[in-house]
C-alpha cells in the first residue's frame, strides 16, 4: 500500500466549496450506517470502510470524472480510504480532516456531534 500522504487532505474550510459542486465533487462517507443515521452531511454517499473493497467498482462509477472527498468521524477511517482509493488508481481522493466532527464543529453546527 501507498505511503499516506499529508496532500491527501483536505480542511473543512476547503472541503466546504468543492462538497457543494457536485458536478465535481464526490462526498464519500465511510462511517457505519449507525453513524450515517445519526448524522450526514447532505449528499454524501455512504460506503462503510470495509466494504470498500468489494464496492470499488460501484464507487469508481458513481464518482466518474469528479475528485473524491472522503470522510468518517474524525478523519482516520477516511484516511485509509483514500489510501486504498488511490492504491486501486483512483488518484483524485482525498480525506476530509477532523472529519464529520470538525464539519460539525466548523461548518455547520446543525450536523449533530457524537
Amino acid at each position: 500500500m501507498q505511503r499516506m500522504d499529508a496532500m491527501w487532505e483536505v480542511t473543512v474550510e476547503d472541503a466546504e466549496p468543492l462538497i457543494g459542486r457536485t458536478d465535481s465533487t464526490f462526498l464519500l462517507d465511510v462511517r457505519y450506517p449507525e453513524e450515517f443515521a445519526r448524522a450526514r452531511i447532505d449528499g454524501a454517499f455512504l460506503c462503510p470502510l470495509p466494504e470498500i473493497p468489494e464496492r470499488l467498482e460501484e464507487i469508481r462509477q458513481a464518482a466518474e470524472g469528479r475528485e473524491i472527498v472522503a470522510y468518517c468521524h474524525h478523519g482516520h477511517r477516511s484516511m485509509q480510504a483514500v489510501a486504498f482509493l488511490r492504491e486501486a488508481g483512483l488518484g483524485a481522493a482525498r480525506s476530509m480532516s477532523g472529519g464529520i466532527d470538525a464539519w460539525s464543529r466548523k461548518i455547520d453546527p446543525a450536523v449533530p456531534r457524537y
